[in-house]
């Protein structure tokens, strides 16, 4: 059975001068990723890993080919929901705006891209990825509101903020059934230091 596996890129240098997109990966977060990947994991070799063009996520990507000896491929649709209309606000801010972005997911929230739209782009993504993956598994890497959108449509769960990640650096893995009719989740949001390596 093909499995999904979805990471969400750990901590981030915040610099309300350079655009979301651009932020790297703080030494914290690579050290967490870094630890993860020394554990042994992923247990299972996928045979296709594709991440979202942000730095971030490109950049936590990369760690993780380096050490599967497995190349990385951007995938411009599985990227993180869209704040350009916002850029940078403060954290309060940004929690209020994620609150109402998973509260009316067909409405906008200051301009965001709405959740459902957010959602249809990750689903396509995903999609894509599966195909290419052929009888394999599929990791993507990526963020944790266009991930949680992701984990509730292939659940069949509502769109609810209860459902996000609790923290940066977080992974959920799923084994796909025929036609997604009888996904099987193996974990819901796990931080990276509560996965198992077996």
């Amino acid at each position: 059975m093909m499995r999904l596996t979805y990471l969400s890129h750990p901590e981030v240098v915040v610099d309300p001068a350079v655009p979301v997109p651009l932020w790297s990966l703080s030494a914290a977060g690579r050290a967490r990723l870094v630890a993860l990947l020394g554990r042994g994991w992923p247990a299972r070799r996928p045979a296709l890993l594709i991440h979202s063009p942000e730095r971030k996520a490109a950049e936590a990507a990369a760690l993780i080919g380096a050490a599967l000896q497995l190349a990385p491929r951007p995938d411009a649709l599985s990227g993180e929901v869209d704040r350009s209309a916002t850029g940078y606000v403060p954290h309060d801010r940004h929690e209020a705006l994620a609150d109402a972005l998973f509260a009316r997911p067909g409405e906008s929230a200051a301009g965001w891209e709405t959740a459902q739209a957010a959602q249809a782009r990750i689903l396509a993504a995903f999609r894509r990825g599966e195909a290419a993956a052929g009888k394999g598994d599929l990791l993507m890497v990526g963020h944790g509101a266009v991930g949680t959108l992701l984990l509730c449509a292939l659940t069949g769960r509502a769109i609810a903020r209860r459902e996000d990640q609790p923290r940066q650096g977080c992974v959920f893995s799923l084994d796909l059934g025929v036609d997604h009719r009888e996904n099987r989740l193996l974990h819901g949001w796990l931080p990276f230091e509560q996965l198992s390596v077996t």
